[in-house]
C-alpha cells in the first residue's frame, strides 16, 4: 500500500508566488544579473520561464537557468532541476540525474529534496530500491515538519518497511501529519487505532505531544 501511495505523490517544483506579474523592465533586470552570474537571479529567471511570468512558458529556458544556479550551489535550483529530470520537463526523463541533483540539495538541508530523495529510494527510481535509506530521508524531512514525509513515514512504520513494524510510531507520525491537515493520515490513524491497545494509543499520543514540543526533532 505504501508504495502505491508514495508513487502517486506529485513531484512539484519549489515555486515562489509573486503578488504581481513581472514587467518587461523587471525581467530585463533579472536577466542582466543572471547573465552576470548571480545565482539567485538565475534561479528566479528560470522560475519565470517555468511559470510563464513576464516571459513565454519555456521549460528548456527554465532548465538552462536552473542549471546555472544549481551549479553554483543554489539549493532551490538544484531541487527544481531534480524535479525537471524526474518529470522529463525540458529534458528527457533521467531518474539517475534527478537523484544527483536531489542529493546536492539535501546536503544543504532542502526539505522537499529530502522527501523526494526518500521517494526515489522507496520506489527504486534512479537508485536501487532501498527502504532503509528511504526511511532515513523521510525522517529528515519529517523532522523539519514536512507533513507529506510524516504521512509516508507513518506508513513505513505501519508496514515495517525499512524499519521494524511499530504501531505506536506509525500512529505518532500519522497523528502529527493529521494535525497539519493531511486527511489520509487522519484516515490511517483511525484504522490503526482499532488494532491498538488503549495503553499504546496513550503512548503514541504522548510521543506526539513530546515531538511537537521538540519541534519534531528526535521523536519516538
Amino acid at each position: 500500500m505504501i508504495k502505491a501511495i508514495t508513487a502517486a505523490l506529485l513531484l512539484s517544483l519549489s515555486l515562489t508566488v509573486f503578488s504581481q506579474s513581472m514587467t518587461p523592465k523587471q525581467i530585463a533586470e533579472y536577466r542582466a544579473y543572471a547573465e552576470d552570474g548571480d545565482a539567485a537571479a538565475q534561479y528566479y529567471l528560470g522560475l519565470f520561464y517555468y511559470i510563464a511570468d513576464g516571459v513565454p512558458q519555456d521549460n528548456k529556458e527554465a532548465l538552462k537557468w536552473f542549471r546555472k544556479a544549481a551549479e553554483q550551489g543554489y539549493a532551490k535550483a538544484q531541487y527544481n532541476l531534480g524535479v525537471m529530470y524526474s518529470n522529463g520537463e525540458g529534458v528527457p526523463e533521467d531518474d539517475a540525474t534527478a537523484v544527483k541533483w536531489y542529493t546536492k540539495a539535501v546536503e544543504q538541508g532542502h526539505v522537499e529534496a529530502q522527501y523526494n530523495l526518500g521517494l526515489m529510494y522507496d520506489i527504486g527510481e534512479g537508485v536501487p530500491e532501498d527502504d532503509a535509506t528511504a526511511v532515513k530521508w523521510y525522517t529528515k524531512a519529517a523532522e523539519q515538519g514536512d507533513a507529506a514525509a510524516q504521512l509516508t513515514l507513518g506508513g513505513m512504520y505501519d508496514k515495517g518497511e525499512g524499519v521494524p513494524e511499530n504501531n505506536v510510531l506509525a500512529y505518532m507520525w500519522w497523528n502529527l501529519a493529521a494535525a497539519q491537515g493531511k486527511e489520509k493520515a487522519k484516515e490511517n490513524k483511525g484504522k490503526l487505532q482499532g488494532l491498538m491497545t488503549p495503553a499504546d494509543i496513550s503512548k503514541a499520543q504522548t510521543l506526539s505531544r513530546e515531538c511537537l514540543a521538540k519541534d519534531y526533532k528526535d521523536c519516538g
